[in-house]
């Protein structure tokens, strides 16, 4: 029983100081995105899709 309580510390530990080090490189711009800005213009913009018009399925129920 002691060695879970010994393997539980030890990972609470590790789990700490990723999460101390992910902080520390999140605050040095570490995953600043620096080359996407400059070739954005380069990008053609989406073409936004107007919706379809519903069909009307009664007609083709009318005809005999």
């Amino acid at each position: 029983m002691g060695v879970i309580y010994i393997l539980l510390t030890i990972s609470i530990v590790v789990a700490i100081i990723f999460f101390v080090a992910f902080i520390l490189s999140v605050k040095n711009g570490q995953y600043d995105d620096v080359y996407t800005p400059s070739i954005r213009m380069l990008f053609d913009d989406e073409l936004i899709k107007e919706p379809k018009e519903k069909t009307s399925v009664s007609t083709k129920n009318n005809q005999s």
